[in-house]
């Protein structure tokens, strides 16, 4: 009876809001679409020559800009240019000549793994820094926490990573230097090692090459440790003051004076609602650093996407950039979709 009818109109609420997530997606889909198509057009590189090159004919030419539909109406190159991204058809690189999303498809794995690595590492430095900095507000330790973070904040990634080099590559040699492996260990990834994921500590991990494995975390460790200071740097300060504006609610007040351990006040009763608005801090910093790891990649030489597009940019290879800043607009997207249905889940509030 009626409560079979409520949860019916609470599936069809439900299946609504997901439509309204879907639909806002695609729009903002189609908006990044439009600006790379745009830019493509605005640039002043015709494609055709810089295909063709310069000593094409003026008959070799028109029929280039035939087959690539440049003689259609704006609007329906448009269509055509949404109609193949949607299929996974990204054009050709200019400097290759192989299909942009098969590159980025090599490179994009390794800028998932620097990502992936140093969002852990700031999550799990983070947040247990915010939380203890918020319970004693004004120690030294929340002054440490503060002043760490504002540290993160304001150095250029760029000097970070120097120095990094610097100091524990080239003084300490406690780390690998630039790159992803040691050049002996390069050769052998292309033909001993079975590539699963295109992520190397995976990959080596699945192999069970472990004297590989290891050389590749000591190349990875030092980039995704700078990374993820600026991603703990973040996600500190956020968890800081979410636990902040917690621990001043009544419902804590309640807990203390019913004579509940402080430990599980902070740990549990709290942290339940500081984890919701955390999942969106965590995904956005993630999203940031699968874009923003543009500068990191280039100093470590990194084989990622950031590098990708960077050597794209320098040769006007302009299928390679619009393609790979579709991608990373993609991921930033489907990262706020995750955080958007997660913190439905986790707020009762949201419900």
């Amino acid at each position: 009876g009626m409560a079979a009818s409520a949860a019916s109109s609470r599936l069809v609420h439900r299946l609504r809001q997901v439509a309204g997530v879907l639909l806002s997606l695609f729009i903002t889909f189609l908006g990044l679409l439009l600006v790379t198509f745009i830019i493509a057009r605005v640039v002043p590189i015709d494609p055709t020559t810089s295909i063709l090159g310069e000593r094409a004919t003026a008959a070799q030419i028109a029929e280039a800009r035939e087959h690539l539909g440049l003689n259609e109406p704006l609007w329906k190159q448009f269509g055509i240019y949404v109609w193949q991204a949607l299929h996974g058809d990204l054009g050709l690189s200019v400097r290759t000549r192989e299909p942009v999303i098969d590159e980025i498809a090599r490179y994009f794995p390794a800028t998932l793994e620097l990502a992936t690595l140093a969002t852990i590492i700031g999550v799990l430095v983070g947040v247990p820094a915010g939380v203890l900095a918020a319970t004693k507000p004004g120690s030294w330790f929340d002054q440490t926490v503060r002043l760490v973070g504002l540290m993160g904040y304001s150095m250029p990634i760029f000097w970070l990573g120097l120095m990094g080099l610097l100091l524990f590559y080239g003084r300490l040699e406690w780390v690998g230097g630039p790159g992803r492996l040691d050049a002996a260990y390069d050769m052998m990834l292309e033909f001993e090692l079975t590539q699963y994921t295109g992520m190397i500590l995976v990959d080596t991990a699945l192999n069970g090459r472990w004297d590989m494995f290891a050389n590749a975390f000591s190349h990875i460790i030092l980039p995704a440790g700078l990374l993820g200071y600026v991603s703990m740097a973040y996600i500190s300060r956020m968890t800081r003051s979410f636990m902040m504006n917690e621990l001043g609610q009544e419902y804590i007040t309640t807990a203390r004076v019913k004579g509940m351990p402080e430990r599980r006040v902070i740990w549990v009763h709290a942290m339940r609602n500081v984890l919701v608005p955390l999942i969106t801090v965590v995904a956005l910093s993630y999203a940031f650093l699968l874009e923003g790891a543009v500068l990191t990649e280039t100093i470590f030489a990194w084989p990622g996407l950031g590098n990708y597009i960077t050597a794209a940019l320098l040769v006007a290879d302009m299928p390679a950039v619009l393609g790979g800043t579709v991608v990373v607009g993609v991921a930033y997207i489907g990262l706020n979709m995750l955080s958007d249905i997660l913190y439905r889940f986790a707020d009762p509030r949201a419900r």
